[in-house]
């Protein structure tokens, strides 16, 4: 995953896509921490958390320009999350929290 995520950013560099740069050098500094954290190499479950995190802190962010009528701060949020949701893996039995509890509540409210 860290050598995917290297190589992606080398080709930002290379085609000068400023963002993207920006945006895999401060995962990859994340990965770092998270190394320097765990007092071991990252593994690739250890990297997807990393990802995950990342997202979360940028849904968080988009709510928060939203609210505040940041909508250029909102989109620029929004296009980092789809760049960093290309590096992760189809679900591998994860799902969004909102998504399960809901469904849960209405299957539990069609038993009743």
């Amino acid at each position: 995953m860290s050598d995917r995520l290297r190589a992606a950013m080398n080709e930002a560099r290379k085609n000068r896509d400023q963002a993207r740069t920006l945006l895999l050098s401060t995962i990859l500094a994340d990965l770092q921490n998270r190394d320097i954290e765990l007092q071991h190499p990252v593994t690739d479950a250890d990297a997807v958390e990393v990802l995950r995190r990342g997202i979360k802190r940028r849904r968080e962010a988009v709510e928060m320009y939203a609210k505040g009528g940041r909508k250029d701060l909102e989109d620029r949020e929004a296009a980092e999350i789809k760049m960093i949701e290309e590096f992760l893996p189809k679900f591998k039995g994860r799902a969004d929290g909102k998504v399960v509890n809901q469904i849960a509540r209405e299957e539990l409210a069609a038993t009743v």
